[in-house]
């Protein structure tokens, strides 16, 4: 019973080994020269730093069954994320906590004091329509024009107020010291690099693994299922315009020695031209080194031939996206998942857990002669109320916005 995966991610890396665990036998194809999607990493010939190729990955989650599931594929390095905001000379904490209010304000608030300033500082909006509106009922117009604004408009080439209010459920505000980024009890980082780990599940004597060819929906004839990973406007050849997206372009540089004490610093002054800098040796400090690696961050916006990485995801593009969805239910022999099949910001352990559900599913209805879903259950359920939650994700409050 042969299926075909399209792309060498995280999600069709989880298919691919769910179906071959199965006994079936998988052909995956990869458009690029390596595997891993986005989270890709590779290690740097000069410094030896294993670096993020797509920008900064972090596995963070508290699905215990995911954890265990991807820990067969290698071993992880516990890493606690930390973020830190540099502007105006000086250097602050991300996300908000009380040491950047106590920072930026000047003061020596508690917990209860710095709620009652901040408070004092919100504009009274009950029913906020957009990110702006959302930022000033819960931080006040000060924090709200230093760290959010100028950030999110260079990170989504948008102005605040055209952003649904969503998107500032994403940016925890803190009242306390705790400069974690992620709220997760596991957090980890793969001690190979990412790439090692999608090798390892795509390592199967039932999977065929091809690599550097482009395929379409029409390339996906002889096999009894396709799951396509691929962007879901693209199967179906952009019939209702193509879905918007966020690029990045990443600038790299060697350096001798270290540039900053943590792996990401981010830029929200409007006059930078980049959003953030990694410095890659930071995620993995076990590793022996000769010097480093930064890589700055510029935003763009997709054209048909860019890496699509964020979906913009405004009425717009929910509007598109509800016509798609449409289009792969009516579809036979296909299903979609993913980030880009699903067209939803998703991290990693959200997008294993469902391409596990969507594979078993699969499976099961193939044995049985009955048609797979097109999308995970779990997802399915949810379209069947509106095209895509708002957030992004199934069961969650809010999708984590890099």
């Amino acid at each position: 019973m042969p299926v075909l995966v399209v792309g060498a991610g995280f999600s069709g890396a989880t298919l691919a080994r769910e179906c071959a665990e199965a006994g079936l036998k998988v052909t995956v194809i990869e458009a690029r020269n390596d595997v891993g999607g986005h989270c890709a990493t590779k290690i740097d010939p000069e410094t030896g730093v294993m670096i993020h190729c797509h920008g900064p990955h972090i596995f963070h989650t508290a699905d215990l069954a995911t954890w265990a599931f991807i820990r067969r594929f290698g071993a992880f390095m516990p890493y606690r994320h930390r973020v830190d905001a540099s502007l105006r000379g000086q250097v602050f904490p991300l996300p908000i906590t009380l040491a950047t209010i106590n920072q930026f304000f000047g003061h020596n608030f508690t917990s209860e004091a710095a709620r009652r300033f901040i408070a004092a500082q919100c504009i009274p909006i009950s029913n906020p329509q957009n990110f702006e509106e959302a930022a000033l009922s819960q931080i006040g117009p000060a924090l709200y024009q230093a760290f959010f604004k100028p950030y999110t408009e260079k990170q989504w080439g948008r102005p605040a107020h055209a952003l649904p209010a969503s998107v500032f459920a994403c940016l925890p505000v803190r009242f306390t010291m705790r400069a974690d980024y992620f709220n997760h009890p596991i957090q980890a980082i793969p001690a190979e690099g990412y790439s090692a780990v999608v090798a390892a599940m795509l390592a199967h004597p039932n999977i065929a693994l091809h690599l550097g060819q482009l395929v379409t929906a029409q390339d996906s004839g002889g096999f009894d299922h396709v799951f396509w990973t691929g962007p879901i406007d693209a199967y179906f050849k952009h019939q209702h315009g193509h879905l918007a997206y966020r690029s990045l372009r990443f600038e790299h540089e060697r350096l001798p020695d270290p540039a900053q004490a943590l792996a990401v610093m981010n830029y929200p002054a409007p006059d930078v031209p980049w959003t953030r800098i990694t410095e890659h040796r930071h995620f993995a400090p076990e590793r022996a080194v000769r010097g480093s690696v930064i890589t700055r961050e510029y935003p763009f916006e997709a054209g048909p031939n860019d890496t699509p990485y964020y979906p913009v995801r405004l009425a717009r593009e929910k509007a598109q996206l509800g016509r798609y969805i449409a289009a792969a239910l009516g579809q036979h022999g296909v299903s979609f998942a993913g980030r880009l099949g699903t067209y939803r910001y998703l991290d990693m352990d959200v997008a294993i857990r469902e391409a596990r559900s969507l594979a078993r599913s699969a499976v099961a209805a193939l044995r049985m002669g009955q048609r797979p879903p097109v999308f995970a259950p779990e997802v399915e359920t949810c379209l069947s109320v509106q095209p895509i939650l708002e957030t992004g994700q199934v069961g969650r409050k809010a999708p984590q916005c890099a």
